[in-house]
């Protein structure tokens, strides 16, 4: 059906044509003189400008996924009994997953846990009844990855499939364990020679690969912003095509070799953009190499960093933005976090709430039936475009540090130039975290001080000594140890003696909500001392009408902190305030802290007398809002502190903790 013309709906002469002009006078009007930059325009960690309204914009022509269709919902496989795997594996599969991570103790995303495999018989009982010629399967990034790619490719030999109906991502990247471990047990030329070895082993033995990820989480969870996230990403494959074609690799079989894994957040505009910018840049690195492109295998994971151990059920929500927003991204395949993750090992449940949450955005949202939704939409190309932009310039930061003679990524995670750059932006994200500019549902906002446990798999930790290997790294011949690994092998015997190898600063993994789980766990320590939750005694002035919207924003602030603060229906008296009956409940409450709470002119006519009523009966006194011209005053009064929106709530809390402590 063709467009409609003016003439087929005569009715819409009847309306003005809006325009922007018209859209900004009537803005105008509503913000009454406030400043329209910084009431309606935002700022994403990297400074690009987030608009309140986009015009339409023309699709671009752009790369896309190379398979059409569903992405591939992919679980993680990470207890560390093989036999425990191997159920958890298959109920996995039969729930709706047709793709597994294998997670080898020692890997980043293993949170410490992990398969323990130390040969084909073990890593053969964890995937018992597994079929892998008809699923996908992954190996997240270890530190012993090239022997952990070795011993798969040596299970799909014991069981006699051929390797070319596999199709596996050996998960190699030396680069992502230099930043998570801060340790490389080889030179750089070294960890290429054997990184081009073990490639060119698999592929004799018939693997299609990809053999390399490029694994950004590291970097996101060390604070990374979108363009930062995406610059490391590129630099590192950028590394990884100079490494393997200096080893003989040409170059369109070095780019074949590589696959990405990206992190999918809670912001759904910038998720689906930096998923669409990733590959754009991905084409313009290789036509920058003179290769025709080809799509990206783009693998997502949701954010670890974005996870909460309180409220973790809100996790729930967290993820389905992630999902939604890979899915619409295009993303190739996809591993969503249990919400219990941050509490330990998820037990069965949590893992079919993780499945579930991919498969009822495939079948019943049908998200995969479009391949760019985000396509025309004004404000996710204007986005697009621009972390294009910021991540391309990072790239060419990266490009150009030095360091002992390298050069690139890894000389900037050498010489600290990538450290410091995340360290700078985990602040300004940690100080947007404490004043809440950022709130995280269910732990700076909104907390449940009787939220209901949740279960976990009762597992202890996967504690290994580090072997060293006795064979020379250039005695050893990778496709001997598949047929060895085969046989009976161990991974003691794949091992190789340590060299002189590069040593940096190790990425931190941070997660946003630490700051008011660690306030959440004095406080629950205290309960369990004294017997009760640590109190804060909310001092109301004048009618409910008046002191509502102060005490909840109190009572808010301070349970973000684990500390109660009972509501109640006020003092008021005759148009005032009862002090003495305000004074009286003080007592009785047994707290140390008191704020007051009320309007601007409750706090003019009665917030001196109150303050210096509750001093008198001991008090350490807060007061909710802003002072003004009183602030001297009620300094003088017994006020020791103001909270108010935009504040650091994590410092306020801290000194809630210090004020309890000097009464007791």
């Amino acid at each position: 059906m063709g467009s409609a013309s003016a003439s087929d709906l005569p009715y819409l002469d009847a309306f003005p044509q809006p325009d922007l002009g018209h859209w900004r006078a009537a803005v105008e009007k509503v913000l009454k003189g406030a400043d329209f930059e910084k009431r309606l325009v935002g700022r994403t960690a990297d400074g690009i400008r987030i608009e309140p309204l986009y015009p339409a914009a023309t699709p671009a022509q752009r790369p896309s996924r190379a398979e059409t269709g569903r992405w591939h919902v992919t679980a993680r496989l990470d207890h560390p009994d093989p036999a425990e795997a191997q159920t958890l594996a298959l109920a996995d599969l039969e729930g709706g997953a047709d793709s597994l991570a294998l997670s080898f103790a020692g890997a980043r995303a293993a949170r410490g846990y992990g398969l323990v495999a130390d040969d084909v018989a073990a890593l053969d009982a964890a995937l018992d009844g597994v079929m892998l010629d008809l699923i996908r399967v992954r190996l997240d990034p270890t530190p012993e990855g090239r022997i952990n790619a070795l011993l798969l490719a040596a299970l799909i030999e014991k069981r006699g499939l051929a390797p070319a109906t596999t199709t596996i991502d050996f998960g190699l990247d030396p680069i992502g364990t230099l930043a998570s471990t801060g340790d490389l047990s080889a030179s750089w030329a070294e960890v290429g020679r054997r990184l081009a070895e073990t490639i060119a082993a698999l592929k004799t033995r018939g693997f299609i690969g990809p053999f390399i990820t490029v694994d950004s989480r590291p970097y996101h969870e060390a604070g990374a912003s979108e363009a930062q996230e995406l610059g490391a990403a590129m630099a590192t494959a950028i590394a990884y095509l100079r490494a393997l074609e200096a080893n003989g690799m040409a170059l369109a079989e070095a780019r074949d070799a590589i696959s990405f894994t990206l992190v999918a957040d809670t912001d759904e505009f910038l998720t689906i953009a930096k998923f669409r910018a990733a590959r754009l840049l991905w084409q313009r690195v290789q036509e920058a190499c003179g290769l025709e492109p080809k799509p990206m295998a783009l693998h997502a994971e949701t954010a670890w960093r974005s996870l909460t151990r309180r409220d973790p059920w809100v996790n729930l929500l967290r993820a389905t933005i992630a999902t939604f927003s890979a899915g619409i991204g295009g993303a190739d395949s996809l591993t969503v976090l249990p919400f219990t993750a941050a509490l330990g090992l998820p037990d069965a449940f949590a893992r079919r709430s993780a499945r579930n949450t991919q498969l009822v955005l495939l079948e019943e949202a049908s998200l995969w039936r479009v391949a760019d939704p985000a396509a025309g939409a004004g404000g996710f190309e204007a986005l697009t475009k621009a972390l294009c932009e910021q991540g391309w310039s990072k790239l060419q930061d990266l490009e150009r540090e030095t360091a002992d003679g390298l050069t690139g990524i890894v000389a900037a995670l050498v010489n600290g130039h990538v450290p410091a750059g995340l360290a700078r932006q985990r602040e300004a994200r940690a100080k947007a975290i404490a004043t809440r500019r950022e709130p995280i549902t269910g732990t700076s906002e909104f907390p449940n001080l009787t939220e209901a446990p949740v279960s976990v798999l009762d597992v202890a930790s996967v504690q290994r000594a580090k072997l060293r290997g006795s064979a020379k790294a250039s005695e050893q011949k990778q496709a001997d140890l598949i047929g060895r690994l085969a046989q009976g092998g161990t991974r003691a015997e794949a091992l190789v003696m340590p060299e002189p190898g590069i040593k940096t600063e190790a990425l931190p993994s941070v997660r946003l909500a630490e700051p008011f789980e660690a306030l959440r766990g004095k406080a629950d320590a205290a309960t369990v001392k004294h017997g009760q939750r640590p109190q804060v005694f909310l001092a109301t002035l004048g009618p409910i009408a008046d002191f509502t919207a102060r005490a909840g924003f109190a009572r808010n602030l301070l349970e973000a902190g684990g500390l109660a603060a009972p509501s109640h229906d006020g003092f008021a008296k005759d148009g005032a305030t009862d002090i003495a009956a305000l004074v009286g409940a003080y007592k009785a409450s047994g707290a140390k802290l008191a704020c007051l709470c009320g309007s601007d002119a409750g706090y003019a006519a009665e917030g001196v007398a109150a303050a210096q009523a509750l001093a008198a009966a001991g008090a350490t006194i807060w007061l909710a809002g802003k002072p003004g011209d009183l602030e001297a005053a009620l300094n003088n009064a017994g006020v020791t502190s103001f909270i108010q929106a935009g504040g650091d709530a994590v410092a306020a809390l801290q000194a809630a903790f210090v004020a309890r402590e000097l009464h007791e």
